[in-house]
């Protein structure tokens, strides 16, 4: 024998269900909106290398510092070969960043780029990056990793500095990958 309070509060936690299924797998394109805003997780409009040369606005500079974090699992170092640079938007530059392997083992990482303030990505061009791809790293080897990119020069005026960090996680080796690495 049901009651109408209890029909009531049937109703309602079916309703609820269905609404948090729902709304679970509206999750994913609403993060990836966010992140489009945002510049987070690694959205970082990055472009192909046709993008063609951009003229250089040498009326103004603008400060790109480089931060890396490492995921606790991978064994390496990873820094940039400098902190930060200064440049004119529109002037392409090309950066390196150090990475050694500290174990005795061939090992994978996958390096996602965030830059930041989130509404300056967009203006940071990467026409080429080793965050494009997975790296491999062979036992106690270091390995030069470079990135070319530009600001483009329609970046705003009130965007002085930007932030370009990677973090780089261990990768399990993709099957085209592993088979190309020379032994």
């Amino acid at each position: 024998m049901t009651t109408p309070k209890i029909k009531k509060h049937l109703r309602w936690l079916t309703f609820s269900a269905v609404g948090m299924f729902g709304f679970g797998f509206a999750l994913i394109p609403l993060y990836d909106v966010f992140c489009d805003i945002t510049g987070l997780n690694g959205k970082d409009y990055s472009r192909e290398s046709s993008v063609p040369m951009t003229s250089v606005d040498e009326s103004r500079t603008v400060k790109v510092e480089f931060v890396t974090y490492l995921s606790k699992q991978l064994p390496w170092q990873f820094k940039p070969e400098m902190n930060s640079i200064e440049l004119h938007p529109g002037e392409r530059y090309q950066v390196s960043f150090v990475a050694t392997n500290q174990s005795d083992q061939d090992t994978f990482g996958r390096a996602v780029p965030s830059i930041s303030p989130g509404y300056g990505a967009q203006y940071l061009v990467k026409t080429e990056c080793f965050c494009f791809q997975e790296q491999m790293l062979a036992a106690n080897a270091e390995a030069m990793m470079p990135l070319i990119f530009y600001v483009d020069p329609n970046i705003p005026a009130d965007i002085s500095t930007l932030t370009l960090a990677y973090t780089l996680f261990k990768n399990e080796p993709t099957t085209d990958l592993a088979m190309s690495q020379p032994k």
